[in-house]
């Protein structure tokens, strides 16, 4: 795993702020994306714990977004770049630099997890440590955001992303990996592609067995 996690820090690294420059609006323009942040911050608030990780969080817009929905977040990323920019775009937040596999949280401490493509240059087969680790710092009841290429097929697809090499993940068996976690799969999104990719946009909303 360290392998291609230092391969593609060193990606991220590179293009902080035109990546930054990129995402800046805060999903105005893609209001599918919005409307289920909003819902994931909505149904974080009804636990009664509003501790919530953006986790693989970039320059900081949606952990900014989601202090704005009402949540106590702060973000954490891999690239020690763009934890600098999240910092000075974003004084007010807290940011951290972290590995997904070995989040720097106490078990079942928080209301929410929000995985916003974050984990799409996850070879597959080390996908399921991920999960699992983000299931040990929820509390029971407590809500995951992952959002995601789709794909049509029956297997991820490796594909050549504009920052570093990525997965696309059929629905269904994602959803059986986050089942197979100890997450209960309850909501899920699918819409067309906003790139030339091809790839559905997919987001699955799954609240901790």
């Amino acid at each position: 795993m360290a392998n291609h996690q230092d391969e593609t820090r060193t990606a991220y690294d590179g293009v902080v702020e035109l990546y930054a420059s990129l995402f800046a609006n805060r999903l105005e323009t893609q209001p599918f994306s919005r409307a289920m942040i909003g819902t994931f911050a909505e149904l974080v608030r009804a636990t009664g714990n509003l501790r919530t990780a953006d986790v693989g969080c970039g320059p900081g817009h949606l952990t900014a977004m989601l202090h704005e929905l009402g949540l106590d977040a702060f973000g954490l990323d891999l690239a020690p770049g763009m934890v600098d920019h999240a910092r000075k775009a974003h004084p007010a937040l807290r940011f951290q630099e972290a590995r997904m596999e070995s989040l720097p949280i106490e078990d079942g401490a928080l209301g929410g997890v929000l995985a916003h493509y974050s984990m799409i240059h996850t070879p597959p087969g080390e996908l399921p440590e991920l999960l699992a680790e983000q299931v040990r710092v929820l509390a029971p009841d407590g809500l995951l955001l992952v959002s995601f290429f789709g794909t049509d097929g029956q297997e991820p697809v490796r594909f050549d992303h504009k920052v570093a090499p990525a997965y696309s993940w059929p629905v269904d068996r994602l959803a059986e990996l986050l089942g197979d976690a100890g997450l209960d799969p309850f909501a899920r999104l699918l819409h067309d592609p906003s790139s030339d990719r091809g790839f559905l946009d997919a987001h699955l909303l799954a609240r901790r067995s």
